[in-house]
C-alpha cells in the first residue's frame, strides 16, 4: 500500500518541478498559469464526492488501479501536449487531478482497512510515504532539469511507472466486502453528508489542512518577505516544515496507539497555533524557524487521522472518507488564495497569524475523531468511547 501512497506523490512532485519549464514553452503571465493549474483542483474537486459511490461497487483495490491509470494519462497528455499550447495542458491536469483525486480517497480508506484489521495506526505513516514521494520527485526533477532531460521525456517515463507500479501494487491490497454487500449495509455516499459526526470531522479536517496549504504555499514567501531573508532561507524554512511533517506522520502512530486520537490532536493543534503565532508575531528569524517546525509536527496527523476517523465503521467508510476529503480538499482549494488576500492588506506573516483561528476551533473538533462502535443502522452511531 506504501507503493501507491509514494508513487502518488512521486507524480505530483514530478509535474511541480516540471512547471516552470512549461510555464516558458506556453508563454503566459503568472494569473494565465494561476488558471490552468486551477484545472488540478477542479479535476479533484469533481472525482472526490464521486470516489465513495465507486468504491462501493468496485472496491479499493480496482478503483486505485483504474483512477492511477486516469492520473497517468493526463500526465502523458500533459508531456506530449505541452508544446501544442494552453488547451491539451489544461485537459492533462484535469485529468491528472481527477484521478488522483479518487485515487487519494480509496488509498486511505484501504489504509483504514489495513489499521483495523492489525490493531494499530498506521494511516499517518502511509502519508509519511506520499510525503517521501514528493521529496523523491523533487529531488529527481532537480537532477533532470539540471541535466538538461525534456520535459516530455522525464513525465512520460513517470506516467508509465505510475500505470505499471501501482496496479501492480494493489494485488496486495486487504479485499473489499462484496459490494452488494456494503450497499445493503449503509455503504452509499449521500447518507454520509447528513450526519453530524462525519461532518464535524471533515471541518476538523478543513481547518488542518488550510494551515497545512498555507504552510506548502506561503510559508517561504513569508520568511523572506517577512524577515528580509534571502531565497534560501525562505526555501530552507520550507524544507524544515517539509522534514517536521514527514517525521510527525511518521513516529506519531506510536503516540496515537497509546494515548488515543483527542489526546493527541489536541496538543497536536496547539502546537501548530504557537508556531503560526512565532512566525507571525516575533521578529526573530531563528524563532521563525521554530514555528516552521512546530507548524509541520503540529498538523502532521491532522489530515490522515481524521480521515482514519472517518473510516471507523468499515461497511461506511467509503462514502464518509470520500465526504471527509471533499471538505478537506475544498481547503486546500480555496485556503491560500484568502490568506493571499489578507496578505496583501495586512502582510503575509500576519496572514499566517491569522490563520490561527482555525487551528483554535480544530482544537475543539478534534473531538470529533474518538473512536466509534459501528451502530445497528445507516446513519446511526453509538456514543464516542470516552478516550479523551
Amino acid at each position: 500500500m506504501a507503493v501507491a501512497f509514494f508513487a502518488s506523490g512521486f507524480a505530483f512532485a514530478s509535474w511541480a518541478a516540471r512547471i516552470p519549464q512549461v510555464r516558458a514553452r506556453l508563454d503566459v503571465t503568472p494569473g494565465v498559469l494561476g488558471l490552468i493549474l486551477l484545472c488540478i483542483a477542479i479535476g479533484s474537486a469533481v472525482s472526490i464526492p464521486l470516489a465513495g459511490w465507486v468504491i462501493v461497487r468496485i472496491g479499493e483495490a480496482r478503483t486505485v488501479a483504474v483512477t492511477a491509470i486516469i492520473a497517468a494519462a493526463g500526465l502523458a497528455v500533459v508531456a506530449l501536449g505541452y508544446t501544442h499550447g494552453i488547451p491539451p495542458v489544461a485537459a492533462g491536469l484535469f485529468c491528472f487531478g481527477f484521478g488522483s483525486g479518487a485515487w487519494d480517497v480509496a488509498m486511505n480508506v484501504q489504509g483504514a482497512a489495513v489499521e483495523q484489521a492489525i490493531g494499530r495506526s498506521v494511516l499517518p505513516r502511509m502519508h509519511a510515504a506520499w510525503s517521501i514521494g514528493t521529496v523523491a520527485g523533487a529531488g529527481a526533477g532537480t537532477v533532470l532539469v539540471a541535466a538538461a532531460v525534456p520535459v516530455t521525456a522525464d513525465l512520460l517515463v513517470v506516467a508509465v511507472a505510475v500505470a505499471v507500479a501501482v496496479p501492480a501494487a494493489t494485488r496486495s491490497f486487504l479485499r473489499s466486502a462484496p459490494p452488494r454487500r456494503q450497499a445493503r449495509r449503509g455503504g452509499g455516499v449521500l447518507e454520509a453528508w447528513t450526519e453530524r459526526r462525519t461532518l464535524l470531522i471533515g471541518l476538523f479536517v478543513l481547518c488542518v489542512s488550510v494551515i497545512e496549504g498555507t504552510g506548502n504555499d506561503w510559508l517561504s514567501l513569508g520568511v523572506i518577505q517577512g524577515y528580509h531573508a534571502p531565497a534560501a532561507v525562505g526555501t530552507a524554512a520550507f524544507a524544515l516544515f517539509l522534514a517536521a511533517m514527514t517525521a510527525g506522520r511518521w513516529f506519531g502512530p506510536r503516540l496515537i496507539d497509546r494515548y488515543g486520537r483527542v489526546r493527541v490532536l489536541r496538543p497536536a493543534a496547539a502546537l501548530a497555533l504557537a508556531g503560526l503565532l512565532m512566525l507571525g508575531l516575533v521578529d526573530v528569524l531563528a524563532v521563525a524557524f521554530l514555528g516552521a517546525a512546530a507548524m509541520g509536527l503540529g498538523t502532521a496527523l491532522g489530515f490522515p487521522v481524521g480521515l482514519s476517523a472517518a473510516a471507523d465503521d468499515p461497511a461506511r467508510a467509503a462514502g464518509r472518507v470520500s465526504a471527509a476529503s471533499s471538505l478537506g480538499y475544498g481547503a486546500f482549494l480555496a485556503g491560500p488564495p484568502l490568506i493571499g488576500f489578507i496578505a496583501d492588506h495586512a502582510g503575509v506573516l500576519h496572514a499566517l497569524a491569522c490563520a490561527g483561528v482555525l487551528l483554535v476551533a480544530a482544537l475543539f473538533l478534534s473531538q470529533a475523531t474518538a473512536p466509534i462502535t459501528p451502530g445497528p443502522g445507516p446513519g446511526l452511531l453509538t456514543e464516542p468511547s470516552p478516550e479523551a
